[in-house]
Protein backbone atom coordinates (compact mmCIF):
# COMPACT_ATOMS: atom_id res chain seq x y z
CA UNK A 1 0.00 0.00 0.00
CA UNK A 2 1.37 3.51 -0.69
CA UNK A 3 -0.05 5.34 1.85
CA UNK A 4 -2.24 5.94 4.79
CA UNK A 5 -4.70 9.00 6.58
CA UNK A 6 -3.68 10.03 9.78
CA UNK A 7 -3.89 12.62 12.95
CA UNK A 8 -1.17 14.01 14.65
CA UNK A 9 -1.45 13.41 18.47
CA UNK A 10 1.71 15.59 19.59
CA UNK A 11 5.09 15.25 20.10
CA UNK A 12 7.71 13.12 22.73
CA UNK A 13 10.74 11.59 23.21
CA UNK A 14 12.02 8.37 22.35
CA UNK A 15 14.94 6.31 23.45
CA UNK A 16 16.62 4.57 20.65
CA UNK A 17 18.69 0.98 20.36
CA UNK A 18 22.08 3.07 21.76
CA UNK A 19 20.34 5.16 24.59
CA UNK A 20 20.07 8.21 22.33
CA UNK A 21 17.03 10.88 22.88
CA UNK A 22 15.27 11.30 19.88
CA UNK A 23 12.05 13.68 19.49
CA UNK A 24 9.00 12.10 17.59
CA UNK A 25 6.03 13.12 16.41
CA UNK A 26 2.70 10.33 17.69
CA UNK A 27 0.72 10.38 14.88
CA UNK A 28 -2.61 7.78 15.39
CA UNK A 29 -2.38 6.24 11.54
CA UNK A 30 -5.40 4.56 10.66
CA UNK A 31 -7.81 2.37 10.45
CA UNK A 32 -8.47 3.26 7.23
CA UNK A 33 -11.43 2.13 5.07
CA UNK A 34 -11.38 1.51 0.79
CA UNK A 35 -14.22 3.04 0.23
CA UNK A 36 -13.89 3.21 -3.70
CA UNK A 37 -11.64 1.95 -5.90
CA UNK A 38 -11.06 3.13 -9.15
CA UNK A 39 -9.65 1.17 -12.50
CA UNK A 40 -8.01 2.53 -15.67
CA UNK A 41 -11.00 1.42 -17.45
CA UNK A 42 -13.88 2.56 -15.57
CA UNK A 43 -12.31 5.99 -13.92
CA UNK A 44 -9.63 6.39 -16.61
CA UNK A 45 -6.54 5.79 -13.56
CA UNK A 46 -5.91 3.20 -11.36
CA UNK A 47 -6.30 4.72 -7.73
CA UNK A 48 -7.44 3.44 -4.56
CA UNK A 49 -9.79 5.97 -2.01
CA UNK A 50 -8.97 5.51 1.57
CA UNK A 51 -11.63 7.44 4.06
CA UNK A 52 -10.64 8.24 7.73
CA UNK A 53 -12.18 9.40 10.94
CA UNK A 54 -16.10 8.65 11.62
CA UNK A 55 -18.72 11.43 11.77
CA UNK A 56 -22.54 11.80 12.47
CA UNK A 57 -24.67 10.29 9.44
CA UNK A 58 -26.96 13.98 9.94
CA UNK A 59 -23.81 15.75 9.00
CA UNK A 60 -23.46 13.46 6.06
CA UNK A 61 -25.11 13.95 2.50
CA UNK A 62 -27.60 11.43 1.13
CA UNK A 63 -25.19 10.45 -1.54
CA UNK A 64 -22.00 10.19 0.10
CA UNK A 65 -24.24 7.99 2.68
CA UNK A 66 -24.92 6.16 0.01
CA UNK A 67 -21.02 5.83 -1.25
CA UNK A 68 -19.92 4.64 2.37
CA UNK A 69 -23.06 2.32 2.47
CA UNK A 70 -21.64 0.52 -0.09
CA UNK A 71 -18.53 0.00 0.95
CA UNK A 72 -20.37 -1.16 4.11
CA UNK A 73 -18.58 1.37 6.60
CA UNK A 74 -19.93 4.29 8.39
CA UNK A 75 -19.36 8.00 7.57
CA UNK A 76 -15.94 8.92 7.19
CA UNK A 77 -14.55 12.76 7.48
CA UNK A 78 -11.27 12.75 5.21
CA UNK A 79 -11.10 10.92 2.20
CA UNK A 80 -7.99 11.12 0.14
CA UNK A 81 -6.76 9.01 -3.15
CA UNK A 82 -3.63 6.89 -3.33
CA UNK A 83 -2.05 6.19 -6.52
CA UNK A 84 0.80 4.01 -6.02
CA UNK A 85 0.82 0.54 -4.79
CA UNK A 86 3.18 -2.51 -4.48
CA UNK A 87 2.49 -5.18 -6.68
CA UNK A 88 0.21 -7.76 -4.97
CA UNK A 89 -1.16 -5.63 -2.16
CA UNK A 90 -4.18 -4.23 -3.95
CA UNK A 91 -6.88 -3.73 -1.90
CA UNK A 92 -10.80 -4.09 -2.29
CA UNK A 93 -13.64 -2.80 -1.79
CA UNK A 94 -14.78 -2.38 2.48
CA UNK A 95 -10.94 -3.79 2.90
CA UNK A 96 -8.96 -1.95 6.82
CA UNK A 97 -5.58 -0.47 5.69
CA UNK A 98 -3.99 -0.47 9.21
CA UNK A 99 -0.46 1.10 10.58
CA UNK A 100 0.69 -2.76 10.24
CA UNK A 101 0.89 -1.64 6.48
CA UNK A 102 4.42 0.28 7.44
CA UNK A 103 7.50 -1.24 9.46
CA UNK A 104 10.24 0.44 11.62
CA UNK A 105 12.92 1.85 10.89
CA UNK A 106 11.80 2.37 7.54
CA UNK A 107 11.58 6.34 6.11
CA UNK A 108 8.12 7.85 4.58
CA UNK A 109 6.90 11.53 3.17
CA UNK A 110 4.06 13.20 5.42
CA UNK A 111 1.86 15.62 3.95
CA UNK A 112 0.03 18.19 6.27
CA UNK A 113 -1.21 22.36 6.63
CA UNK A 114 1.37 24.22 8.18
CA UNK A 115 0.37 26.22 11.05
CA UNK A 116 -1.35 29.50 10.57
CA UNK A 117 0.52 32.40 11.07
CA UNK A 118 -1.21 35.66 10.02
CA UNK A 119 -0.31 38.66 8.26
CA UNK A 120 3.54 38.74 8.83
CA UNK A 121 6.07 40.86 7.61
CA UNK A 122 9.37 40.09 5.41
CA UNK A 123 11.69 39.59 7.80
CA UNK A 124 9.66 36.61 9.27
CA UNK A 125 7.97 35.95 5.90
CA UNK A 126 10.78 35.82 3.95
CA UNK A 127 13.99 35.84 6.37
CA UNK A 128 14.98 39.40 4.86
CA UNK A 129 17.82 40.82 7.26
CA UNK A 130 16.34 44.50 8.09
CA UNK A 131 18.27 47.96 8.52
CA UNK A 132 19.76 46.27 11.63
CA UNK A 133 21.25 50.30 12.24
CA UNK A 134 19.12 53.02 13.98
CA UNK A 135 21.91 55.61 13.15
CA UNK A 136 22.29 58.02 9.80
CA UNK A 137 18.23 59.02 10.04
CA UNK A 138 16.86 55.70 10.29
CA UNK A 139 13.91 55.61 12.61
CA UNK A 140 11.32 52.73 12.87
CA UNK A 141 12.51 51.33 9.42
CA UNK A 142 14.91 48.20 11.09
CA UNK A 143 12.17 45.98 9.85
CA UNK A 144 10.46 47.71 6.64
CA UNK A 145 10.34 45.98 3.46
CA UNK A 146 12.63 48.68 1.51
CA UNK A 147 12.19 49.56 -2.10
CA UNK A 148 9.60 47.43 -4.50
CA UNK A 149 10.54 48.82 -7.69
CA UNK A 150 11.39 51.92 -9.93
CA UNK A 151 8.94 54.84 -10.65
CA UNK A 152 9.44 55.82 -14.37
CA UNK A 153 10.29 52.31 -16.03
CA UNK A 154 8.95 49.50 -15.36
CA UNK A 155 6.04 51.90 -13.74
CA UNK A 156 4.57 48.54 -12.31
CA UNK A 157 5.91 45.84 -9.16
CA UNK A 158 6.83 42.46 -11.25
CA UNK A 159 4.87 39.48 -10.53
CA UNK A 160 5.95 37.29 -7.39
CA UNK A 161 7.89 40.59 -5.48
CA UNK A 162 8.48 39.52 -2.20
CA UNK A 163 6.66 41.37 0.16
CA UNK A 164 4.17 41.25 3.75
CA UNK A 165 1.79 39.00 3.48
CA UNK A 166 -0.43 36.00 4.73
CA UNK A 167 2.07 33.24 6.25
CA UNK A 168 1.53 29.47 6.77
CA UNK A 169 -1.64 27.91 6.64
CA UNK A 170 -0.50 25.87 3.61
CA UNK A 171 0.49 22.69 2.56
CA UNK A 172 3.77 21.10 3.40
CA UNK A 173 5.56 17.81 2.48
CA UNK A 174 8.13 17.07 4.62
CA UNK A 175 10.51 14.22 2.86
CA UNK A 176 12.34 11.31 4.40
CA UNK A 177 10.94 10.89 7.69
CA UNK A 178 12.28 7.52 10.27
CA UNK A 179 9.70 5.54 11.24
CA UNK A 180 11.04 5.11 14.78
CA UNK A 181 8.44 2.51 16.64
CA UNK A 182 4.82 1.28 15.66
CA UNK A 183 2.15 0.49 18.11
CA UNK A 184 -0.10 -1.93 15.94
CA UNK A 185 -2.30 -2.20 19.39
CA UNK A 186 -3.43 1.50 19.36
CA UNK A 187 -2.53 2.08 15.51
CA UNK A 188 0.21 4.87 16.39
CA UNK A 189 3.24 5.66 15.08
CA UNK A 190 6.12 7.39 16.23
CA UNK A 191 7.93 9.95 13.32
CA UNK A 192 11.28 11.17 14.02
CA UNK A 193 11.60 15.15 14.19
CA UNK A 194 8.23 17.28 13.33
CA UNK A 195 5.73 17.04 10.85
CA UNK A 196 3.53 20.24 9.99
CA UNK A 197 0.57 21.48 11.46
CA UNK A 198 -1.12 21.50 15.14
CA UNK A 199 -2.07 18.89 16.80
CA UNK A 200 -5.17 16.92 15.66
CA UNK A 201 -4.43 17.76 12.22
CA UNK A 202 -4.56 15.93 9.00
CA UNK A 203 -2.16 14.40 7.84
CA UNK A 204 -1.22 12.04 4.48
CA UNK A 205 1.42 9.24 5.17
CA UNK A 206 2.82 8.59 1.88
CA UNK A 207 5.24 5.24 1.69
CA UNK A 208 7.64 4.63 -1.02
CA UNK A 209 8.63 1.42 -2.15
Amino acid sequence: MSGLIGKKIGMTSFHDASGKKVPCTVVEAGPCVVTQVKTKESDGYDAIQLSYDDKKEKHTSGAMLGHFKKAGTSPKRIIREFTRFEIGHQKKLGDIVSVEEFKENEFIDVVGTSKGKGFQGVVKRHGFKGVNDATHGQHNRMRAPGSIGASSYPSRVFKGMRMGGQDGNRRVKMINLQVVKIFPEKNLLLIKGSVPGPSGSYLILERWM
